[in-house]
């Protein structure tokens, strides 16, 4: 599953955003819009503990009617995490 990177405290702005733009008045709020993810692993994405999944960030931009094209992202790949993990554990050996 491909991942979005955003710079530090953006990812935060972005679901700020999305927040202001459908009008609810927190986080929790957005689970009555149909998004399938737990309120505690939005929380995670919201702290920037964790990268947004890219089809969850297509469906908050889907329902906020952002152009996900003019957002400053990054995409990672599918295996970004293994090979980060297989570059770390390399140099401890």
């Amino acid at each position: 599953m491909q991942r979005i990177e955003f710079k530090t405290g953006e990812q935060r702005k972005f679901l700020q955003k999305v927040i202001r733009e459908l009008n609810v008045p927190s986080l929790r709020g957005l689970l009555q819009f149909g998004i399938t993810t737990k309120y505690s692993t939005l929380k995670n994405y919201y702290n920037e503990s964790r990268t947004l999944p890219k089809n969850l960030f297509d469906e908050l931009c889907t329902l906020a009617n952002f152009n996900s094209e003019t957002i400053q992202k990054t995409t990672l790949n599918e295996h970004w995490g293994k090979q980060k993990g297989g570059r770390i554990s390399k140099r401890k050996s």
